[in-house]
Protein backbone atom coordinates (compact mmCIF):
# COMPACT_ATOMS: atom_id res chain seq x y z
CA UNK A 1 0.00 0.00 0.00
CA UNK A 2 1.19 3.27 -0.80
CA UNK A 3 0.21 6.65 1.10
CA UNK A 4 -1.34 9.86 -0.51
CA UNK A 5 0.61 12.79 -0.09
CA UNK A 6 -1.63 14.39 2.44
CA UNK A 7 -1.24 11.37 4.34
CA UNK A 8 2.88 11.60 4.27
CA UNK A 9 2.64 14.69 5.94
CA UNK A 10 0.44 13.16 8.66
CA UNK A 11 2.64 10.85 8.93
CA UNK A 12 5.60 13.69 10.45
CA UNK A 13 3.05 15.03 12.81
CA UNK A 14 2.66 11.46 14.49
CA UNK A 15 4.92 10.79 17.67
CA UNK A 16 6.10 7.19 17.83
CA UNK A 17 4.64 4.74 19.53
CA UNK A 18 1.43 6.22 19.50
CA UNK A 19 -2.48 5.19 19.83
CA UNK A 20 -4.44 6.11 16.56
CA UNK A 21 -8.12 5.82 15.46
CA UNK A 22 -8.78 6.69 11.80
CA UNK A 23 -12.18 7.81 11.08
CA UNK A 24 -13.03 6.77 7.24
CA UNK A 25 -10.02 4.79 6.96
CA UNK A 26 -10.46 3.38 3.68
CA UNK A 27 -8.28 0.13 2.39
CA UNK A 28 -6.28 1.15 6.00
CA UNK A 29 -3.01 2.15 3.85
CA UNK A 30 -2.40 4.81 6.26
CA UNK A 31 -2.72 2.75 9.97
CA UNK A 32 -0.53 0.05 7.65
CA UNK A 33 2.20 2.62 7.39
CA UNK A 34 2.06 4.81 10.65
CA UNK A 35 2.11 0.61 12.00
CA UNK A 36 5.66 0.38 10.16
CA UNK A 37 7.28 3.83 10.10
CA UNK A 38 6.21 4.78 13.35
CA UNK A 39 4.89 1.59 15.43
CA UNK A 40 1.93 3.01 16.44
CA UNK A 41 -1.14 0.89 17.81
CA UNK A 42 -4.60 1.41 16.18
CA UNK A 43 -8.06 1.15 15.38
CA UNK A 44 -9.66 2.23 11.82
CA UNK A 45 -13.03 2.64 11.59
CA UNK A 46 -15.08 2.25 8.35
CA UNK A 47 -18.50 2.12 6.05
CA UNK A 48 -17.83 0.84 3.09
CA UNK A 49 -17.59 -3.12 3.31
CA UNK A 50 -15.10 -4.19 0.47
CA UNK A 51 -12.73 -1.50 1.90
CA UNK A 52 -13.07 -3.58 5.39
CA UNK A 53 -12.05 -5.98 3.25
CA UNK A 54 -9.35 -4.49 2.72
CA UNK A 55 -8.09 -3.88 5.94
CA UNK A 56 -8.58 -7.31 7.59
CA UNK A 57 -6.53 -8.35 4.85
CA UNK A 58 -3.54 -5.49 5.34
CA UNK A 59 -3.92 -7.00 9.26
CA UNK A 60 -5.94 -3.83 10.10
CA UNK A 61 -7.81 -3.97 13.41
CA UNK A 62 -11.35 -2.15 11.21
CA UNK A 63 -14.51 -1.63 13.33
CA UNK A 64 -17.22 -1.23 10.21
CA UNK A 65 -19.53 2.29 11.56
CA UNK A 66 -21.08 5.28 10.02
CA UNK A 67 -19.31 8.06 11.81
CA UNK A 68 -22.37 10.45 11.94
CA UNK A 69 -23.77 8.40 14.91
CA UNK A 70 -20.69 8.86 16.77
CA UNK A 71 -17.43 7.06 18.56
CA UNK A 72 -19.74 6.29 21.62
CA UNK A 73 -17.92 2.90 21.76
CA UNK A 74 -15.00 4.48 22.91
CA UNK A 75 -13.73 6.21 26.09
CA UNK A 76 -12.79 9.67 26.70
CA UNK A 77 -8.76 9.96 25.87
CA UNK A 78 -8.77 6.61 24.43
CA UNK A 79 -6.09 7.78 21.65
CA UNK A 80 -3.53 10.45 21.43
CA UNK A 81 -4.43 10.85 17.55
CA UNK A 82 -7.96 10.46 15.72
CA UNK A 83 -7.24 11.63 12.04
CA UNK A 84 -10.26 11.84 9.24
CA UNK A 85 -8.73 12.32 5.76
CA UNK A 86 -10.90 13.91 3.17
CA UNK A 87 -14.13 12.73 4.41
CA UNK A 88 -15.39 15.99 7.23
CA UNK A 89 -17.38 17.49 3.75
CA UNK A 90 -19.19 13.93 3.58
CA UNK A 91 -20.49 14.41 7.16
CA UNK A 92 -23.34 15.39 8.48
CA UNK A 93 -22.88 17.23 11.19
CA UNK A 94 -19.20 17.84 11.22
CA UNK A 95 -19.01 19.98 14.36
CA UNK A 96 -20.24 17.01 16.41
CA UNK A 97 -17.63 15.13 14.58
CA UNK A 98 -14.95 17.40 15.77
CA UNK A 99 -16.26 16.91 19.05
CA UNK A 100 -15.96 13.31 18.94
CA UNK A 101 -12.33 13.40 17.22
CA UNK A 102 -11.43 15.38 20.58
CA UNK A 103 -13.27 13.18 23.21
CA UNK A 104 -12.01 10.02 22.34
CA UNK A 105 -8.47 11.64 21.21
CA UNK A 106 -5.85 14.08 22.35
CA UNK A 107 -5.14 15.47 19.18
CA UNK A 108 -7.17 15.61 15.87
CA UNK A 109 -5.97 15.81 12.29
CA UNK A 110 -8.25 16.26 9.00
CA UNK A 111 -7.86 17.14 5.45
CA UNK A 112 -10.16 18.08 3.11
CA UNK A 113 -10.70 19.74 0.20
CA UNK A 114 -10.89 23.56 0.61
CA UNK A 115 -13.78 25.12 -1.53
CA UNK A 116 -12.34 28.47 -1.32
CA UNK A 117 -9.87 27.80 -3.59
CA UNK A 118 -9.77 30.40 -7.11
CA UNK A 119 -11.15 27.34 -9.19
CA UNK A 120 -13.80 26.81 -7.15
CA UNK A 121 -14.46 30.01 -6.70
CA UNK A 122 -14.42 30.84 -10.74
CA UNK A 123 -16.95 27.54 -11.69
CA UNK A 124 -19.07 29.20 -9.42
CA UNK A 125 -18.64 32.48 -10.96
CA UNK A 126 -19.30 30.64 -14.39
CA UNK A 127 -23.20 29.81 -12.42
CA UNK A 128 -21.63 25.87 -12.21
CA UNK A 129 -21.20 24.13 -9.13
CA UNK A 130 -17.20 22.98 -9.01
CA UNK A 131 -15.80 20.20 -10.06
CA UNK A 132 -11.91 19.65 -9.57
CA UNK A 133 -9.70 17.12 -9.52
CA UNK A 134 -10.30 17.12 -5.26
CA UNK A 135 -13.61 17.81 -6.07
CA UNK A 136 -14.59 15.10 -8.70
CA UNK A 137 -18.71 14.27 -8.48
CA UNK A 138 -20.93 16.43 -9.74
CA UNK A 139 -23.59 18.19 -7.80
CA UNK A 140 -25.93 15.30 -8.25
CA UNK A 141 -23.71 12.42 -7.77
CA UNK A 142 -21.68 12.71 -4.96
CA UNK A 143 -21.06 12.30 -1.12
CA UNK A 144 -20.00 15.36 -0.14
CA UNK A 145 -22.46 17.54 1.83
CA UNK A 146 -20.76 20.47 4.02
CA UNK A 147 -18.33 21.80 1.97
CA UNK A 148 -16.33 24.26 3.63
CA UNK A 149 -13.15 26.86 3.11
CA UNK A 150 -10.16 27.17 5.14
CA UNK A 151 -11.50 30.03 6.51
CA UNK A 152 -14.92 28.29 7.72
CA UNK A 153 -12.69 26.02 9.06
CA UNK A 154 -10.94 28.08 11.82
CA UNK A 155 -14.23 29.64 12.67
CA UNK A 156 -15.31 26.19 13.24
CA UNK A 157 -12.52 25.92 15.63
CA UNK A 158 -13.19 29.20 17.35
CA UNK A 159 -16.77 28.45 17.70
CA UNK A 160 -15.74 24.92 19.06
CA UNK A 161 -13.03 26.14 21.62
CA UNK A 162 -10.74 24.34 19.57
CA UNK A 163 -7.03 24.92 19.15
CA UNK A 164 -5.01 25.17 15.79
CA UNK A 165 -1.33 23.80 16.41
CA UNK A 166 -0.25 23.03 12.84
CA UNK A 167 -1.93 23.87 9.32
CA UNK A 168 -0.67 22.69 6.15
CA UNK A 169 -2.02 24.14 2.71
CA UNK A 170 -0.93 22.47 -0.31
CA UNK A 171 -1.58 22.56 -3.89
CA UNK A 172 -3.62 19.40 -5.89
CA UNK A 173 0.18 18.10 -5.96
CA UNK A 174 0.94 18.59 -2.22
CA UNK A 175 3.12 21.58 -2.87
CA UNK A 176 2.97 24.88 -0.20
CA UNK A 177 4.26 27.99 -2.66
CA UNK A 178 5.26 30.75 -0.61
CA UNK A 179 2.66 32.55 -2.39
CA UNK A 180 0.05 30.06 -0.53
CA UNK A 181 1.16 31.05 3.19
CA UNK A 182 -0.31 34.28 2.64
CA UNK A 183 -3.07 33.21 0.34
CA UNK A 184 -3.75 30.12 1.66
CA UNK A 185 -7.73 29.81 1.39
CA UNK A 186 -7.70 31.43 -2.44
CA UNK A 187 -4.75 28.94 -3.54
CA UNK A 188 -4.64 26.32 -1.26
CA UNK A 189 -7.04 22.95 -2.96
CA UNK A 190 -5.99 20.72 0.21
CA UNK A 191 -6.04 22.08 4.02
CA UNK A 192 -4.60 19.88 6.55
CA UNK A 193 -5.13 20.62 10.05
CA UNK A 194 -3.60 19.20 13.64
CA UNK A 195 -5.56 20.73 16.79
CA UNK A 196 -6.44 20.06 20.18
CA UNK A 197 -9.10 21.15 22.90
CA UNK A 198 -8.46 24.53 24.30
CA UNK A 199 -7.54 24.30 27.55
CA UNK A 200 -9.10 26.18 30.32
CA UNK A 201 -6.91 28.82 32.48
Amino acid sequence: MSLRQDQALIAEWIAPGSRVLDLGCGDGALLVELRRRLNVSGYGIEIDRENIVRCLEAGVNVIHGNLDQGLQDFDDDSFDYVIMTQTLQAMRYPHLVIREMLRVGREGIVTFPNFGHWKCRLQLLTGQMPVTRHLPSTWYDTANIHMCTIRDFEALCATERVEVLERAAVDSEHRAGFAMRFLPNLLAEIAIYRFRRKTVL
